[in-house]
């Protein structure tokens, strides 16, 4: 079990657990992901890995056109299957014929697992069994379907998957990464040695599953889906209005530590004003899931905030302390669910 996972068991935290920690020695285990979703949200109960190497397929490929570097291995007889496709060299029907036998040699029995141990409810069985390769949907797939969440979930891993096959194929070092914050477009973005600048990935995508799904004041659901009633905001913790005092003492108040989605009432309520402090913890929380789940974010919030993690507690007080020392009357909202982070 991960830290993020520790008084909520519930589906949908081992569903984000499995997507956001763990280990990423290629992004098969996304493609797969993004597989699992489209057959559930058909209402499939079982598939077979026939079947399976279409979709699973067609999203390492769309992939692989932006970033050719997939996997930490120097060599993959499956993507070059997916490389030889993409150059016209072989049909679909070779494409998913290779994708059954290469493709899911590992992800299928190491999709559900993290830390070494499988999650309590898993999503889908395996049978092998009378020549028979297909998997079977187990009740908690199904159900994790009816969530509200499960609408913000395919943009959740496609964020995940931008962010580590960003930081393979940029090859930066990450003692120099900074993930940055454009207010406008509302993206995360980073710049090269050439300072030639890459988009990554939306903000709310990337930030939704480390808040699971939740307004981090007031913990009602949100939705990072464009259009939807419940489409939250991008709110800076402390108030943007601080940033010439903090940045008098080095800090970045437009860094990934800073940033929270909120439901969109509670962040036009909030404004400008500061937090109560009880919620400081609650931002140290979430910012070390990012950490243990390595990937950029994780680098820039290390960079930005300490090397340990006492480090940052101390660094995340003294800014707080600075921001309170204009705020008379500290801010909570009007109405808020338990947390649970």
């Amino acid at each position: 079990m991960t830290k993020f996972q520790i008084n909520d068991p519930s589906l949908e935290s081992q569903w984000r657990a499995l997507i956001l920690f763990g280990k990423n020695s290629a992004t098969y285990k996304f493609a797969f992901a993004k597989s699992l979703l489209e057959l559930v949200n058909n209402e499939t109960t079982k598939i077979s890995l026939t079947d399976l190497s279409q979709p699973f397929s067609n999203n390492i490929i769309k992939h692989l056109k932006d970033n050719d570097k997939q996997g930490n291995s120097k060599t993959s007889s499956f993507l070059d299957v997916c490389r030889s496709h993409i150059k016209g060299e072989i049909t679909n029907n070779e494409l998913w014929y290779k994708t059954e036998k290469l493709g899911f040699n590992n992800v299928v029995d190491a999709f559900q697992n993290i830390n070494n141990g499988q999650i309590p409810d898993i999503f889908y069985e395996k049978n092998y069994k009378s020549g028979n390769k297909e998997i079977i949907i187990k009740d908690s797939l199904l159900k994790l379907k009816e969530s509200f969440h499960f609408q913000n979930f395919n943009q959740e891993v496609e964020a995940r998957w931008k962010l580590v096959e960003t930081a393979w194929n940029l090859n930066l070092n990450p003692k120099l990464i900074e993930v940055k914050y454009d207010v406008d477009k509302s993206l995360f973005f980073l710049r090269n040695s050439f300072m030639r600048r890459t988009d990554i990935t939306s903000v709310r995508d990337s930030l939704n599953g480390y808040q699971k799904g939740k307004c981090f004041y007031s913990f009602y659901d949100i939705s990072i889906v464009s259009g939807s009633p419940k489409l939250c905001e991008v709110d800076h913790f402390l108030p943007h209005l601080n940033k010439t005092v903090h940045n008098k003492f080095g800090a970045n108040i437009n860094g990934v530590w800073n940033l929270v989605l909120a439901d969109k009432n509670v962040n036009r309520n909030k404004s400008a004003r500061v937090p109560q402090e009880r919620f400081l913890q609650r931002l140290c929380n979430r910012n070390e899931f990012y950490i243990e789940s390595k990937h950029p974010l994780a680098e820039t919030i290390i960079n930005q905030t300490g090397k340990t993690k006492q480090k940052r507690i101390n660094f995340l007080k003294k800014q707080y302390q600075l921001a309170s020392d204009s705020a008379i009357i500290k801010w909570k909202p009007e109405n808020e669910f338990n947390g649970n982070f």
